[in-house]
């Protein structure tokens, strides 16, 4: 039977904080099938899983420096895993530049029969062009993705496609993330002195592509004061008139912000991959207005479970957006299963994909 090595460009456990980690992290705490983790040491280890630990010695570094080939030590831990004639599944995480050099590596040692190459790509546009991307296609055994509109974008861009896909929807902790009774809802906007107000909510990294610059002009245009807008992940200090700027908030705190939260602003400016906080705003019972980039139509069921908004670089669609949800009464009512896009249902579909590569193996 095949068995499993995750390569990982960062420790496992990871420390701290990081969508694919985190996911994975859910997973090896579980009913998983990944046999072993080739990665730098970390400062603990998962138990029943076998590491091979990649080395940093002074002269590990001028070998790759003078070789050129910055996965040396990744090799060197990989090689006493796979020197029997057994089967592995080898599973890489967005590291395209690992591809190559681990072909070359798996070639020399007359090992690349005896593997299998899954790739998972958390980005949403095609990384390569056509023509100079079809080495890449050609190399590895199967491509996982977080959307089926992603696949579609990589059939159209590419000529020719000589792998298989899988789709694999990101997860997130639903018995962290939750809609919460009205209730108590009210009492932690009590907490938060926030009283007789529609809540939004922006959270994510302050960098140009994330919206906010756009979300806050938004906001300066908009008359209504019985809102307040909640901006986490930012630490600008200027004064805008019903925007509280929080900071970074921990990770464990940030189902509260959620819970009391009326609607959760999504302004991408890229083609983004999934959207995992725009995942966890929808189970904490927020109403999403998110842009219609990348692979958020399918996270929201193209329109389904929130507003999409078409045109995201065009503030006037915001602005309609956010009047005509404060101008609502109630928030528009949104249902969906419960375990929809959940740590566990991605757990299942990780197990799924691992044992479909493994028939295709035989």
């Amino acid at each position: 039977m095949p068995q499993v090595i995750l390569i990982s460009q960062v420790p496992l456990p990871y420390s701290q904080i990081g969508s694919w980690t985190t996911l994975y992290h859910n997973y090896l705490a579980d009913n998983h099938k990944i046999d072993y983790i080739v990665c730098e040491k970390p400062e603990n280890y998962f138990p029943k899983i076998k590491y091979g630990i990649v080395e940093n010695t002074s002269f590990l570094k001028i070998q790759k420096k003078f070789l050129k080939n910055n996965y040396l030590g990744y090799f060197k831990a990989l090689k006493k895993i796979i020197e029997s004639d057994d089967q592995f599944i080898i599973q890489i995480i967005d590291n395209f530049g690992i591809v190559k050099p681990l072909i070359g590596f798996l070639e020399k040692i007359e090992k690349r029969n005896n593997c299998y190459l899954q790739f998972f790509y958390h980005g949403f546009p095609p990384f390569y062009e056509n023509f100079h991307g079809r080495w890449f296609f050609e190399s590895i055994d199967e491509m996982v993705l977080l959307t089926h509109d992603s696949y579609k974008v990589h059939k159209q861009q590419y000529t020719i496609l000589p792998t298989k896909f899988s789709v694999l929807h990101n997860g997130i902790d639903t018995s962290k993330f939750y809609k919460i009774a009205a209730g108590e809802k009210e009492n932690l906007k009590k907490q938060l002195k926030i009283t007789n107000k529609k809540v939004f909510i922006w959270c994510s990294q302050d960098r140009p592509k994330k919206g906010l610059d756009l979300i806050l002009n938004v906001w300066k245009r908009i008359k209504e004061k019985d809102a307040v807008l909640l901006v986490i992940g930012s630490n600008r200090e200027i004064e805008i008139e019903g925007v509280s700027f929080l900071g970074r908030i921990p990770n464990n705190e940030l189902p509260k912000y959620y819970q009391i939260a009326d609607c959760y602003l999504f302004p991408t400016l890229c083609h983004e991959g999934f959207g995992l906080s725009l995942v966890e705003a929808l189970h904490c019972g927020c109403y999403c207005i998110a842009s219609a980039n990348g692979g958020v139509p399918e996270v929201l069921q193209y329109g389904k479970l929130g507003k999409l908004i078409e045109n995201p670089n065009f503030i006037e669609e915001w602005e309609n957006a956010i009047v005509d949800f404060l101008a609502s009464n109630e928030n528009p009512s949104i249902s969906f299963l419960e375990d929809l896009y959940s740590s566990k249902n991605w757990n299942l579909g990780m197990n799924k994909i691992i044992e479909n590569a493994k028939k295709n193996m035989q």
